[in-house]
């Protein structure tokens, strides 16, 4: 292994109006190795990725790339300089082609200043055979899956010629398949020299794919090495501080009579004859690969889309359900997968967002009482250790794991009967995870039942009362908690089961 660093970060030092980002923060990476950067949200991991990447420059220390201080003002520094990132929430333009978006902002010209076509749709050409693309320069962004504009993201950042890759979070909405592909091509900007920064939350992942890992906490750097020279708890430890010996503290409580019955629910294009019970004060879980359709069934569940055929029942009685006014009116509250987008309004405040969904709770003669949302706002905020400077703070400026908080407070503030949650610690750190499973089941305790779709094997396994799971848009195997496996959660998810009875 390479023993000269490309990129030293030294006493790095960053902060905000009421936050220390970074404290004294050093880093190294090195040409042809993977290096992990761990912690949980809120850690600095964020500020790291936009300080290497010319957005933020740092109050104090340096950053020094092969041997000399670099300074960056733009982006544009940190791409002459040879670093490139590849972000969770990709930012790049639906209508424009797959070449105008890897040059987008340094398009090749001519003499007189008119862009080379030509010579940019060649160069597109070479940069997506090198990673293995199966789709064209010309062809438009809006027509490729979510796989498809990763492999356009990273000829984006081969495109400046980095010797430096960041990777924050690239296999969040990737399927298995595409994960071993990304971790391909990741092997080959390892053969090829190229040192590469890999965030995740993905212990499995970080095992797989690193060779050395830096770990922050609070803003400060806490530990790294190699990663053969650590295990899981050592790196949980570190990042939050304490050891948390049960990451899924399922509660044993007693299930009562049944609250939700689904029968012989279809929709042609997503799902067929998906039938199941949920009792109150259970934690069913829903899993499956990505298609199986567990979440378009939810969505129904929830109004966003009308089943073709089927029956749906609460407390014994049938239930019509034609718009999401419909399933809140009746108790049933879904916190979305996309929590940015789907979940809540990123520039509102905390408060806003948490009384979104329940503002009639708070009006008298249509006239809204601040003191109402406020007060519901401090009691949830506080319930879910909600980390803030004020209830008005903007959600913007909150961490993932604060963020989904949020979301599902939202929901709680409408009182539900039944508490659907999709992927609900998707892209959060452990010890966010961690909170949001006690919480899951305090309110199962509570007597709410939880519908809980995952696509993690532990969690599903370690929260749930019984789990489905879908494929190809059928319920193929139902399991108690005692009959679970990992492998035979699997094989049905594959394809392997029968059809649950």
């Amino acid at each position: 292994m390479a023993e000269e660093p490309i990129l030293q970060l030294d006493h790095v030092t960053k902060q905000f109006p009421g936050v220390r980002a970074l404290h004294d923060v050093h880093m190294e990476l090195y040409p042809g190795q993977v290096t992990a950067l761990l912690g949980e949200n809120g850690a600095g991991k964020s500020t790291i990725v936009k300080i290497l990447t010319g957005i933020h420059r740092p109050d104090a220390g340096a950053i020094h790339i092969n041997g000399k201080l670099q300074s960056f003002s733009s982006p544009r520094d940190a791409w002459a300089s040879g670093i490139s990132a590849i972000h969770q929430e990709t930012v790049m333009f639906d209508d424009l082609t797959v070449a105008e978006n890897i040059f987008m902002g340094h398009m090749p010209l001519k003499s007189g200043g008119r862009i080379d076509w030509q010579s940019m749709r060649a160069r597109s050409a070479e940069l997506l055979k090198s990673v293995e693309a199966d789709f064209g320069p010309d062809d438009l962004l809006k027509r490729l899956g979510v796989a498809q504009k990763h492999l356009v993201e990273i000829a984006r950042a081969l495109s400046h010629d980095s010797r430096i890759v960041i990777m924050d979070e690239p296999t969040s909405a990737l399927s298995a398949r595409e994960i071993d592909d990304l971790f391909d091509i990741v092997a080959q900007l390892k053969a090829e020299g190229r040192a590469i920064l890999f965030i995740s939350h993905k212990f499995d992942e970080i095992f797989r794919v690193a060779d050395r890992w830096v770990c922050l906490r609070d803003g400060e750097h806490v530990g790294e090495g190699l990663i053969k020279d650590v295990d899981s708890p050592k790196l949980v430890k570190l990042m939050v501080g304490r050891s948390i010996d049960r990451i899924f503290p399922k509660k044993q409580i007693k299930i009562g009579e049944p609250v939700l019955e689904v029968e012989g629910l279809c929709n042609p294009t997503e799902f067929a004859d998906v039938s199941f019970t949920l009792h109150k004060g259970e934690i069913l879980g829903f899993y499956g690969l990505v298609g199986a359709g567990r979440s378009e069934a939810m969505q129904t569940l929830f109004g966003v889309s009308k089943p073709s055929s089927g029956t749906v029942k609460l407390n014994g009685k049938n239930l019509e359900i034609s718009s999401t006014a419909d399933a809140i009116e009746a108790g049933i509250a879904y916190v979305p997968e996309d929590r940015q987008v789907q979940g809540a309004v990123l520039p509102f405040g905390i408060r806003e967002n948490m009384t979104l969904a329940s503002l009639q709770r708070h009006a008298s003669k249509s006239v809204l009482s601040l003191a109402s949302e406020q007060s519901v706002t401090r009691k949830l905020g506080e319930r879910l250790s909600v980390k803030a400077s004020n209830w008005e703070q903007r959600l913007n400026d909150l961490s993932g794991g604060n963020q989904q908080k949020v979301v599902i407070a939202k929901w709680l503030a409408t009182e539900p009967k039944i508490l659907i949650l999709d992927e609900p610690t998707k892209g959060i750190d452990v010890g966010s995870k961690a909170a949001v499973h006690e919480f899951m089941g305090e309110l199962a305790a509570e007597g709410l039942a939880v519908i809980l779709i995952t696509s993690e094997l532990p969690e599903v396994l370690g929260m749930a009362d019984r789990i489905m799971v879908m494929h190809e848009g059928r319920i193929v195997k139902s399991f108690t908690r005692a009959e679970a496996t990992a492998e035979a959660i699997v094989t049905a998810a594959t394809g392997g089961g029968h059809h649950a009875p």
